[in-house]
């Protein structure tokens, strides 16, 4: 028994042994590989960053005869049959969290038309401030900005359509002073400013004006703004014609392709008697249709109307002045390649009466069309 029972045994060994060594194919049995090492943690975002932005464009007026500048009360894209830039920025903004500032140099034809009045040392100043948190949800700034002001902005690529509407171009970019700005939740946000005045760095009197804002986000899709303004803007020598303005607009997102905003400004300035106001009211209407995923164009309606000329042709008209009325529409086409460039071509029709658009050839001109391109870039 002995005998047999000895070569069970071996034979059992050998078997085990073998089992021990011979990989398995069994997946749930397999010993996993040793894991990769992790990447490095990518580097949390500093609180200095820097920005810039180019936009180079070429625009043609039809039946022109007044050289290469468009029409006086246009100041962005304001040449025309010329390759040039309309505005070149470049920045630097820090922020974290409980101060932030920005210093912002810029250059071009929209910082030539519309910083002419300005000191030389300022006029290629984009922004300038420094700010601090005075309490929770609460920002206070102090030095040169962008307007609380508008739905349209300086950074062209921002704005749905390549050149400002009226209102726009004669309503303030940028201010100078304080700023208060509190959130109240997620979908509510007020500000409250005093300033040196109207669209102007230096000081041109001794007044200070008053600005608010108001911005609600109702739900994802809409978003109401209402600003305010009051100041003197008359020099110091001048008499006081104090000047109320308030600009609303409204966005919404219609659909997934669809987006519409409605603006409306209105402006009051005391005239030469103390007693009479001279009225400015403009509005302007957006659609904007994304074609496809990088093609979308935009319709604009606009008009403008101004008492008298008042602040788009004279900040102190006389009586006799005549009255300024325009009216027109633009299509806009807008082609973005990448998230950070896009290129655009724009066709405008304006019509206004007392000569607005005189040319040296036809001084009772009452139409007014161009055409413009540009090529924008933000990094």
């Amino acid at each position: 028994m002995k005998y047999l029972l000895l070569p069970a045994l071996i034979a059992l060994s050998t078997s085990a042994a073998l089992a021990q060594t011979t990989p398995t194919t069994d997946p749930a049995l397999a010993v996993p590989p040793p894991a990769a090492p992790a990447p490095p943690a990518a580097p949390a975002p500093g609180p200095l960053t820097t920005y810039g932005f180019v936009d180079g464009y070429y625009g043609y007026d039809f039946d022109h005869a007044n050289g290469n500048n468009r029409q006086s009360f246009l100041y962005s894209h304001g040449r025309q049959n010329e390759f040039t830039i309309n505005q070149a920025l470049i920045g630097l903004r820090y922020d974290d969290g409980k101060v932030r500032g920005a210093l912002g140099l810029h250059a071009g034809t929209y910082v030539s038309a519309n910083y002419a009045n300005e000191d030389p040392v300022l006029q290629h100043v984009y922004e300038a401030y420094a700010g601090f948190r005075p309490f929770a949800k609460a920002w206070l700034d102090m030095g040169i900005f962008g307007s609380h002001i508008g739905f349209e902005s300086a950074i062209s690529k921002d704005n749905w359509t390549l050149t400002r509407s009226i209102m726009a171009e004669n309503s303030p970019y940028y201010e100078s002073g304080a700023r208060l700005t509190y959130e109240v939740g997620p979908k509510l946000t007020l500000a409250g400013l005093v300033l040196n005045g109207w669209q102007n760095i230096r000081e041109t009197n001794q007044a200070k004006a008053l600005g608010t804002q108001l911005q609600w986000k109702p739900s994802d899709k809409v978003l109401i703004n209402s600003s305010t303004f009051y100041g003197n803007e008359q020099p110091s020598a001048e008499a006081v014609r104090r000047r109320y303005f308030h600009d609303f607009y409204i966005t919404y997102a219609a659909t997934r392709r669809t987006n519409l905003a409605l603006v409306f400004d209105v402006g009051k300035q005391q005239g030469v008697a103390s007693e009479k106001y001279d009225t400015w009211h403009a509005a302007s209407a957006f659609v904007k249709y994304k074609l496809a995923d990088k093609l979308s164009a935009t319709l604009r309606g606009e008009y403008y109307y101004a008492e008298r000329g008042v602040l788009i042709q004279s900040i102190k008209p006389e009586a006799t002045d005549a009255d300024f009325r325009v009216a027109g529409g633009s299509l806009n086409l807008d082609y973005a390649p990448a998230d950070n460039v896009v290129f655009r071509v724009e066709g405008r029709y304006l019509n206004g009466i007392n000569g607005v658009f005189a040319r040296s050839d036809n001084a009772s001109n009452e139409s007014y069309g161009n055409l413009t391109t540009s090529i924008a870039i933000s990094f």
